[in-house]
């Protein structure tokens, strides 16, 4: 078992660091190359597209991953979800080309949908054998699937950024060629390494059952994709385009910065499955793993912080540095929160508690719509950023009065203890220090000892850390 999950979180974590450097490159050469206004305009179209394919999973992905995990045989649960996605993809994308018809072409907005929508649509195809790998844990498998479009788009665009032809148009034809690939390989490697049949059998009995298991986390996908994309496409409509490319740059690097949380949640939706259905689990290591991940977040916080100015303005030509110091001080808080409801959020879905993530998220989504609309409109991507912070803070208080493992809420105080010596850190050394090297040195070292000295970090963790390993 040991020895499984080391090389599933190994394997995982050799995609995301691959995926996210690579789509680091990409989003870096579009943000420097293009102007701010076309960079706004890829973003929000992105945006809406990504949103939707989400809602039109209907939430099947989830349900697909619990069940191969719980035993099922993955053949026919991938025949229907194969189905699904053919079914509601084509559907969508022939409503986008007939929503064509009734515009004018010279509306280019809707133009760029259209073609970036073409290869997503590629990607949303791909879709069932990526959480089918998941589910049968073929993390490896997965990495090789997950990867070709990022390589393949970073390598392009890289090529004609030396060339200095980056345009809106050469940055559409890398997009769609990038997901066809994916789509086209990722399929290839599927058949090949799991030899299921990939194959379209109908029942429309079986079918409409899915669909009614997957009914309440459908609901969390349509709130999740809302809660995700609403700040974005809000900017870009209320605001500007101009001030969605920097929004969506700070973002971007708070995605980046969920790269070890990334790197965990797939292995602990089979991993929970497995151990709620056997019995109590135990307490103490799951409340280890809890602390463990928010001392991994709030360091994260300090780390950003630190460097965002001098870095971000250094390598931008002062484009996307310093106008966003605020707006990613107040995302990075949301880091933790993100660590602790995934967990949260992990433990419910492998006990199939999933009216009550439902409930959970339409309090999120509600919070931060209600916060963006007020805020948005008076503080730009700041309010935003406050949106998104105040909807997991609701998140997170709900799970927490709701969660049935009593013992799991005290991780809230290591959520709490390990920003407060983050925030204390970045403040101090900003303080005391000009040069940022010695700034990062001083924040890391102090965030240590305030770790030890809260009890945050312990001589033993290493050793408690081997026995959930091999738990």
């Amino acid at each position: 078992m040991k020895r499984k999950l080391v090389n599933n979180l190994s394997a995982n974590t050799l995609q995301l660091i691959i995926n996210q450097l690579f789509g680091l490159i990409i989003f870096y050469i579009l943000s420097t190359s293009l102007d701010k206004n076309s960079f706004g305009q890829i973003n929000l179209a992105l945006a809406l597209l990504l949103a939707i394919f989400n809602i039109l999973s209907f939430g099947i992905d989830q349900i697909a991953v619990r069940k191969i995990a719980s035993g099922e045989k993955p053949g026919p649960v991938l025949s229907l979800y194969i189905s699904h996605v053919l079914l509601t993809g084509l559907a969508f994308y022939g409503l986008l080309l007939f929503g064509r018809g009734l515009f004018s072409p010279a509306i280019n907005s809707y133009n760029l949908v259209l073609l970036i929508g073409a290869g997503k649509l590629m990607i949303y195809f791909s879709t069932p054998f990526k959480q089918s790998a998941i589910g049968m844990e073929r993390f490896r498998l997965l990495a090789w699937m997950s990867v070709i479009s990022n390589v393949a788009r970073a390598c392009a665009l890289i090529a004609l950024s030396l060339m200095h032809i980056i345009t809106l148009r050469s940055v559409i034809i890398v997009f769609i060629s990038g997901d066809l690939l994916e789509l086209v390989i990722g399929l290839f490697l599927f058949k090949r390494y799991t030899g299921l049949p990939l194959s379209f059998k109908w029942s429309k009995s079986t079918y409409i059952s899915l669909l009614k298991e997957s009914f309440p986390q459908f609901g969390v996908v349509i709130i999740t994709s809302a809660l995700a994309r609403f700040d974005w496409i809000f900017i870009g409509v209320i605001v500007s385009a101009v001030s969605l490319a920097e929004y969506s740059f700070a973002y971007k690097v708070f995605e980046l910065s969920t790269l070890p949380l990334l790197a965990i949640a797939p292995l602990l939706i089979p991993w929970f499955t497995r151990i709620f259905k056997t019995g109590v689990p135990n307490i103490v290591k799951l409340k280890l793993l809890a602390r463990l991940e928010m001392i991994i977040a709030a360091f994260t916080i300090v780390i950003i912080n630190i460097c965002w100015t001098p870095v971000i303005d250094r390598i931008t030509a002062g484009k996307y540095g310093a106008v966003n110091e605020r707006t990613i001080f107040i995302l990075t808080l949301c880091i933790p929160l993100l660590y602790l409801t995934n967990f949260l959020w992990t433990i419910s879905f492998a006990k199939g508690r999933l009216k009550m993530i439902f409930t959970a998220f339409v309090i999120t989504l509600s919070v931060n719509v209600a916060v963006d609309i007020i805020l948005i409109p008076l503080y730009k991507n700041e309010g935003a950023a406050i949106g998104y912070l105040a909807g997991y803070l609701a998140q997170t208080v709900y799970f927490i009065i709701k969660n049935d493992v009593k013992e799991l809420n005290k991780a809230l105080y290591p959520l709490i203890i390990c920003m407060g010596c983050a925030c204390l850190s970045i403040f101090l050394a900003k303080m005391i220090f000009a040069n940022v090297l010695e700034a990062v040195l001083f924040s890391i070292l102090f965030y240590l000892f305030l770790l030890m000295i809260t009890m945050q970090v312990r001589l033993r963790d290493c050793k408690d850390l081997r026995e959930v390993v091999d738990w």
